[in-house]
Formats: structure tokens, sequence, C-alpha cells
């Protein structure tokens, strides 16, 4: 905490980080903490649901269709206020690597703009 507060951190971005972010980080930061998941919560997240695990679940759950969840972190897996999910379809000939690629694509083109946009509202 000292070393944040002595960089003057004011947001914190996190890319598909696993780890339980302590309640103290989450206190001093509230609705500063936010994180970007391959699928559409609250299904296939939780654990083990990461990288290939998450898109093979999709695949074997029969889903008509898939997407990334950008939210902010509570103290819960998976459970703080959802910004934006983006949606993409399965296809019928998807492997968890092909939906990863459109997963991937999605994830490139919504998380930094989503970020710019959290961050200048903390300029205003």
């Amino acid at each position: 905490m000292d070393e944040l507060a002595e960089k003057e951190i004011t947001f914190i971005v996190l890319a598909g980080f696993l780890w339980k972010i302590p309640q103290l980080l989450i206190s001093a930061y509230p609705r500063r903490i936010v994180n970007i998941h391959p699928a559409l919560l609250p299904k296939y997240g939780g654990k083990g649901m990461y990288g290939q695990n998450v898109h093979e679940a999709v695949i074997a759950g029969k889903e008509q269709e898939s997407g990334i969840t950008i939210h902010y972190v509570d103290g819960q897996y998976y459970k703080g206020y959802i910004i934006l999910q983006v949606k993409c379809p399965l296809l019928e000939n998807d492997t968890s690597e092909s939906l990863a690629n459109r997963i991937h694509a999605l994830e490139h083109a919504n998380y930094p703009l989503i970020i710019e946009e959290l961050v200048k509202k903390l300029v205003k």
C-alpha cells in the first residue's frame, strides 16, 4: 500500500488476474480495480476457469455464444460490477483455439477503450 501511495497510483488494471485481491487493497481502491474475463460472467467463472479451460467449458456446455466480461474487482471472485460484456457466436466447428482467437480479438478491441474511458472519468 505504501508503494502504491508513493507512486500515486489511482487506478489498477488487471488482465485475467487469478489471485484474490486482499480486502485492504479493494477498500483503498473502490471501483478503481478492473479485470477482464474471457467468458460471459456469471457463467464460466470460478475455480479453474481460465485460459483454454474456459473455452473448452463453453463449447462443452453447448452455448450459443461466448464473449468477454470487463468488471470491477470486489471481495469475491467474478462477482464485481460488470462494466461491459461483448459477445460473439459459437460456430458449429469451433475448437477451444478458434474460440480463443475470437475472444482475444474482442479483448484487444475493447479493453483498452474501456480503460481509457474509466481513467478519463477519474480525471474530471
